[in-house]
């Protein structure tokens, strides 16, 4: 016999929230439920996902105090002075202007929900495509904290790619406002808030179509939800590295072969409101309905 704490919390709450929509839905119909599905269907009319929201007043590359150039849509041309800051910073080649590389970057925690295996082929895949790649995060388990020490110190002469195995948040928004591409390939993912600060940033993010993922970002390509200009990145579902390389390598071409269309998208997602305005709107709409009930 066990008691599921959580159970008892969910069958007495007035009202049960996730981080964002489509969580809400795995948690109902997927293992992300962790055997609480039946529950959470038999209660299924207080039960919700909101999405979370970022900052702004700390996380706006117009006015992040952490960055050498500040920049928005109206001069977005000034965002490339970060990427040679960042590139001076952490040593990274400086390629000539007429040939400049994309720079992919990974922000996050290194740990299994971050699908570090695909992390790792997308650093790889990158520096075969000519692209510079570039990681922040400290690992949560010994065994991921060895292998990308060794992959640290494999590439430690690359020029093209940087792994810093650290928690910083000052050099963190550095990346957001230098990079170009943003991955996050997540196993699961209940909201997510490095691929909104990186559309804030206008850095096109590649995600797995999970969680809240699926939530924010719209791809390029193939979104029916959404017209061209809506939409933000892009997105892939299937787990494994033929999926990861379909949408990254898009991404990759966009920036290589048009330019001006890539320019296009980053501006897009810079436009997308992901402030805690309408999420705090919701949570007080979900607290009124509580209060008269």
């Amino acid at each position: 016999m066990a008691i599921n704490f959580m159970k008892s919390g969910i069958v007495y709450a007035n009202y049960v929230n996730t981080v964002s929509p489509h969580h809400a839905w795995e948690a109902r119909f997927s293992d992300i439920g962790c055997g609480l599905q039946t529950t959470l269907h038999a209660h299924h009319a207080k039960f919700g996902g909101i999405l979370n929201g970022v900052d702004y007043s700390v996380w706006s590359p117009d006015i992040d105090g952490k960055i050498p150039a500040n920049y928005s849509i109206g001069d977005f041309e000034n965002k490339a002075l970060n990427k040679k800051a960042l590139r001076e910073k952490l040593l990274l080649a400086a390629p000539h202007e007429s040939e400049d590389k994309p720079l992919v970057a990974f922000i996050g925690r290194l740990d299994q929900q971050k699908g570090m295996h695909q992390v790792h082929h997308a650093l790889y895949y990158c520096l075969e495509r000519g692209a510079q790649f570039v990681m922040l995060g400290s690992a949560s388990e010994q065994g991921i904290h060895d292998w990308f020490w060794r992959e640290k110190n494999h590439l430690n002469d690359n020029p093209n790619c940087h792994l810093e195995l650290t928690f910083n948040e000052t050099l963190s928004h550095l990346i957001y406002a230098a990079a170009d591409i943003m991955i996050v390939p997540s196993n699961y993912e209940p909201c997510g808030l490095t691929q909104i600060i990186s559309l804030k940033y206008g850095t096109v993010p590649v995600v797995r179509g999970v969680g809240g993922l699926i939530n924010t970002i719209f791809d390029w390509d193939y979104d029916q939800q959404h017209p061209l200009e809506e939409r933000n990145g892009f997105v892939f579902y299937e787990n494994d590295s033929i999926a990861l390389e379909s949408a990254l390598g898009r991404s990759l071409d966009l920036y290589c072969n048009e330019s001006a269309l890539f320019r296009q998208l980053a501006k897009q997602g810079m436009d997308w409101d992901y402030s805690w305005k309408l999420p705090g709107d919701q949570y007080v709409g979900v607290y009124e309905h509580i209060r008269h009930k």
